[in-house]
């Protein structure tokens, strides 16, 4: 019977961490035990009294956890860059967001845009809409998830557009990904891992994080629309 790690993550590393976690068993004989939910969401769990071996999170709220004392500040590393994109359901046509004016436009024209209230990505996309000044069209008619993958609400004809970190929109099938918002307009989210401080076994979360961080698993996190 492996030993089992367990791991909080935030919802955009679940393709990844699904990719490698087998790998990983094979190789050293440690189960990962992964539970994903948006950063905000399991700052709060953690708060509240959860536990886990490791967690990544957003490199802000990892930070957060690491000036409360409940992670190891020498254990922590960055593991990816992430970009919010936009999907379609597959076979749709592929609007244009190349620029600021063309997003605009694509965004005004679609009959809803789905986009999740306490995501990351959500948080960014509530506050461009703003400072584009379309903030109250949008949400007039935008379908707004608590928490998720809000490519979901394509294939089931809710919105038109869906708006979330590109390697979130990959895990739902029947959608195409038509690319990243203009860089120009977002800061890219850095996702961050680190142990516990209450964890009972630190080498084996130590281990599991260096892992995390080397080139072995760089090619995964490509593929699941990260960047390394």
């Amino acid at each position: 019977m492996p030993d089992t790690i367990r791991l909080l993550s935030t919802l955009a590393l679940k393709g990844a961490v699904a990719n490698l976690a087998g790998l990983y068993e094979a190789s050293s004989d440690v189960r990962i035990d992964a539970d994903f939910a948006p950063t905000l969401a399991l700052l709060d769990r953690i708060r509240r009294g959860e536990g886990a071996d490791i967690l990544i999170l957003t490199q802000e709220g990892l930070a957060e956890l690491v000036r409360e004392g409940r992670v190891a500040a020498e254990s922590c590393v960055d593991l990816a860059r992430s970009y919010v994109g936009i999907a379609v359901k597959a076979g749709a046509i592929h609007p244009d967001i190349t620029s600021e004016a063309a997003l605009r436009a694509t965004l005004l024209a679609a009959r809803s845009v789905a986009y999740s209230r306490i995501g990351a990505s959500g948080i960014f996309f509530a506050q461009l809409i703003e400072r584009l000044g379309i903030a109250a069209e949008i949400n007039a008619r935008a379908t707004i998830i608590p928490s998720g993958f809000t490519a979901e609400r394509l294939i089931t004809d809710e919105a038109d557009l869906a708006v979330q970190q590109i390697s979130e929109l990959k895990q739902v099938a029947g959608i195409e990904v038509v690319g990243a918002i203009p860089r120009e307009l977002q800061t890219p989210a850095v996702f961050s891992a680190g142990r516990m401080i209450g964890s009972e076994k630190a080498g084996q979360a130590d281990r599991l994080l260096r892992y995390l961080a080397s080139a072995k698993v760089a090619p995964m996190l490509r593929e699941s629309g990260l960047e390394p």
